[in-house]
């Protein structure tokens, strides 16, 4: 029998690995809710696979990877589309095989794209703001359309191209970039420079993945190009953004408003709670800022999402510990 262990099953997700425990009675499936690092790789030693998800970094060092050899481990499959925790240099030098959930749900952060784009359109932020202090005065928050705004779409993927399906369906004009422009969106987007769409969108929106290129890919020199009236929207990854430059651009009205979805060092907040100050001053900023809409790193957070998350990791692990291939391994 395969033994595969799970690491840092929350508790949304542990209705899926029964799930798939048990459409697979010939294999043992166990699980915890420990990231894994130096500290509790031991706990993997007698598996036959591993999975996880996490938004820390595996290991500083190679210790883990090679121990990870040591224990008989040849796979390590995420329960995530990104990636950038793991070292994937260290792990194919160790004979590791990585693998993640390319499309666990485009629709889910999708959705969610277009609700932080109604709420900064509509000016939700402010009139929440204005209605707390029993202010019912409209003046000065007048909204303008979708079909009269152009979109623009910074990484027109899965994730990118349903974003763009939506926002076309409300008669928007898309503009969008890519490192590989896919004919087969051509008819949803006008493909064209990042510094094109910085220029002319009326809002702007990221979906690229994390790697060292696309590190601080907006910063200060890229918040100056955008209009003063353009929203921003990350609902990808975060720090692809300059966190400093987007709040500075925020304070000195370089652009109308932002919603944010993840932020870099997110890790220090999110699934944790605070009975006073919490230690990310930065996100103190912004949700002290009336034209800034924000969620918890939730974009992907549906029953479907979850659900793909969780058994298409597992089918992965099943598949690579048992000599098999899947079309989701990262190659390095």
């Amino acid at each position: 029998m395969k033994k595969i262990l799970a690491y840092n099953i929350l508790g949304y997700e542990k209705e899926f690995v029964l799930e798939w425990a048990a459409e697979h009675p010939d294999v043992q499936v166990d699980f915890n809710d420990v990231e894994l690092h130096d500290d509790t790789v031991d706990l993997a030693k007698g598996y036959d696979g591993i999975d996880y998800r996490q938004r820390s970094m595996l290991s500083e060092t190679l210790d883990l990877y090679r121990k990870l050899r040591d224990f008989g481990i040849t796979q390590l499959s995420l329960r995530s589309a990104g990636v950038d925790s793991c070292n994937l240099k260290w792990a194919k030098e160790y004979g590791l095989t990585i693998s993640n959930v390319p499309s666990y749900s485009p629709e889910a952060v999708a959705e969610m794209t277009l609700t932080h784009a109604l709420n900064l359109i509509r000016h939700i932020p402010q009139f929440q703001s204005r209605m707390a202090k029993n202010d019912y005065i409209v003046e000065g928050l007048r909204s303008r359309e979708l079909s009269e705004m152009t979109i623009g779409i910074i990484g027109v993927g899965r994730i990118g191209s349903t974003v763009a399906k939506i926002f076309k369906r409300f008669g928007a004009r898309v503009l969008g970039n890519d490192i590989h422009e896919n004919d087969a969106f051509r008819d949803l987007v006008t493909y064209t420079s990042k510094e094109d769409i910085f220029k002319n969108a009326d809002l702007i929106t990221m979906h690229t993945y994390m790697s060292d290129e696309n590190y601080h890919m907006i910063d200060k020199a890229q918040f100056t190009q955008m209009k003063p009236s353009a929203f921003f929207i990350n609902c990808s990854r975060g720090p692809i953004i300059n966190t400093d430059a987007l709040i500075d651009a925020l304070q000195n009205h370089q652009i109308a408003g932002a919603g944010i979805d993840v932020i870099e060092n997110e890790t220090e907040i999110f699934n944790q709670s605070f009975d006073g100050d919490i230690p990310l001053k930065e996100y103190t900023k912004l949700k002290a800022m009336d034209n800034v809409f924000l969620t918890p790193h939730v974009a992907f957070y549906t029953d479907i999402a979850v659900k793909n998350m969780v058994k298409q990791s597992l089918d992965d692990t099943l598949k690579l510990i048992t000599g098999q291939t899947t079309g989701h391994t990262i190659h390095v």
